[in-house]
Order: C-alpha cells, then sequence, then structure tokens
C-alpha cells in the first residue's frame, strides 16, 4: 500500500514539474517578438498547441491554467508585463479572451488524434486555434463595443502569422507527439 501511494505521489510530483516547464515555456514564448506583416508575433499560440499534443488535454489545460493563475498573481509571464500592467488588472484587459481561448486551443489540440495527413492535422489545428480568435473577439467586442471593427482589430493582423504558426504545428506534429511518451 505505502508503494502505491509513493508512486501516485511521485506521478503528481512528476506532471506538477511538467506543468511548470510547460508554462515556463509559454511565459518565455510571450516574450519572444518576431518581426512580421503587419504586426510582429510572438510565439504563445504554437506553443499552446504544443503543449496540448506533447502534454495531453488534461495536462495541457493544467498547464495553461497555471500559466494564467501566474499571470493573474502578477508574475510578468503574459506578452507585454510588466510594462503594460501586470496582474488581474491587465489579465481583464484587451487580451482577456485570447488567453481564456489558450485554454480551448489546448484542450482540442491535445484530444484530437494525429496521423500522417497533413492537411488533416491542419484543419484539425486550426480549429484549435480559431477558438483563441474567437473568444479574444467576443471579449474585445464587450470591452471597446460592438460598433468598432472587431475582426480587422483582434484577428485580421494576426492572421498570416497565425496561419504560419498552425502551419509549422503541422509539420512537426509527428515530432511533438513523441514528447508525450515520454511524460
Amino acid at each position: 500500500m505505502e508503494l502505491v501511494k509513493n508512486f501516485k505521489q511521485s506521478k503528481i510530483t512528476k506532471y506538477i514539474f511538467i506543468a511548470l516547464i510547460g508554462s515556463v515555456l509559454l511565459a518565455i514564448s510571450s516574450k519572444i517578438k518576431i518581426p512580421f506583416y503587419p504586426v510582429p508575433m510572438t510565439m504563445q499560440t504554437l506553443v499552446v498547441l504544443m503543449i496540448g499534443i506533447a502534454f495531453g488535454w488534461k495536462l495541457g489545460l493544467a498547464t495553461i491554467s497555471l500559466y494564467l493563475f501566474e499571470g493573474i498573481i502578477g508574475l510578468p509571464v503574459f506578452s507585454g508585463t510588466p510594462e503594460k500592467g501586470v496582474g488581474l488588472v491587465y489579465f481583464t484587459g484587451p487580451t482577456m479572451g485570447y488567453l481564456i481561448g489558450f485554454l480551448v486551443a489546448a484542450y482540442f489540440s491535445g484530444k484530437f488524434n494525429y496521423n500522417h495527413n497533413l492537411l488533416e492535422t491542419f484543419l484539425k489545428l486550426l480549429f484549435a486555434t480559431s477558438f483563441i480568435y474567437l473568444l479574444g473577439m467576443t471579449w474585445l467586442g464587450f470591452l471597446i463595443g460592438w460598433e468598432k471593427p472587431i475582426f480587422k482589430l483582434g484577428a485580421q493582423p494576426f492572421l498570416l502569422a497565425e496561419l504560419f504558426k498552425v502551419l509549422i504545428v503541422s509539420a512537426t506534429v509527428n515530432h511533438i507527439k513523441k514528447l508525450k511518451k515520454l511524460i
């Protein structure tokens, strides 16, 4: 009985460590700004998809939740922090919907089964990523008003970069899945 208890504790410790590593990678990815037209891109959505695929939907959700919690309590893990503020005030700003969308994207990217069909994989990951933008634009509309051009402000500038990132993850999905076997 003691052996089972120790095994469960070590498994929980392992998952906590993996979630911490994932949240650190996500925080780092939020600080990487790559010049891209029409706006610079961060690597957050790419890492969110990778976390879902590599960690699976349960640990992926836990990792993204930990990342969001870290940001809400004031750690400068979000893109634009600490320059544009930190904590709950920053979280509930214009990017909150996108950040919540990370949870849905990680869930779907972790839940889907992937094969060697690049187009099918691309469409699945595009579906998962779309929730980041749907929730982001919905929150943005509530925050700044629906009379503003929400799509033009909240999605259009990022679409080309997003398609590029989804293509990168799609092309490497089989390598990313190998990480899941290590977990």
